[in-house]
């Protein structure tokens, strides 16, 4: 039976992916469809796990979804992993997901890694309610999703380049003000992974001194609600 599955790959150890998604890859797959075909082919090849693959990414996905979409409905099963993470979170898979659904594919998709969750759980900040941003803007459109997050009562989370880090960082304190606390957690999973925590003012200071490397993920704290509450 046809299908398209979602694998979350692991963020960096490459121990972090499940063994449903080992058997699935070994036993359920004809066509691997990788982000990066030599960051998939280190993974299947670490496991022992021998599969045709076919890169599927940001620069050809549109070429392709229909021509994938066929395949599947002719009775093919593909597993699709991103670089690191679970597919569709900041990463290619959306327009593949929207066209096999749109076409009555089934999709599945597996539990796993997912880079936002151990840096928000590890963080110390509010878990309860949070929104997830992804990446900001690089230009356009930058300043207006920063002044959106000033108001924000619930903890969001970013994605950063190490390179942008220090602007997204200046940045954030002049709208939001330098005692905002906030986490920056970097190669997670990995063997120099870092969490530091403090306010946006700190981690100014800290990553303005430093040769900045690695994936990133930016946890700041919501603003505080000083609404008053009347009892009922």
């Amino acid at each position: 039976m046809s299908k398209l599955i979602l694998i979350p790959g692991p963020i960096g150890n490459l121990e972090d992916i499940t063994l449903r998604a080992l058997r699935i890859l070994r036993e359920e797959t004809d066509l691997v469809l990788a982000e990066d075909t030599r960051k998939t082919g280190i993974l299947l090849k670490h496991y022992g796990i021998s599969k045709p693959m076919l890169a599927f990414h940001q620069h050809n996905e549109h070429r392709l979804v229909a021509q994938l979409v066929a395949r599947l409905q002719s009775g093919e099963r593909f597993s699709y992993l991103t670089d690191a993470g679970t597919p569709s979170i900041s990463d290619p898979g959306f327009l593949l997901v929207r066209a096999c659904i749109e076409e009555g594919v089934p999709v599945e998709c597996l539990p796993g890694a997912t880079a936002f969750v151990p840096a928000l759980v590890s963080s110390g900040l509010p878990a309860d309610r949070f929104c997830f941003e992804g990446f900001l803007p690089q230009k356009k459109g930058r300043q207006k999703r920063i002044n959106a997050l000033r108001d924000h009562t619930s903890t969001f989370i970013l994605y950063e380049s190490p390179h942008r880090l220090l602007k997204t960082l200046l940045q954030l304190a002049k709208k939001l003000g330098d005692d905002r606390k906030a986490v920056v957690a970097r190669e997670l999973t990995k063997i120099y992974e870092e969490i530091i925590r403090g306010s946006l003012r700190t981690l100014i200071d800290t990553f303005s001194q430093r040769d900045i490397k690695g994936e990133i993920v930016l946890i700041v704290e919501g603003k505080k609600d000083n609404t008053d509450k009347k009892e009922n």
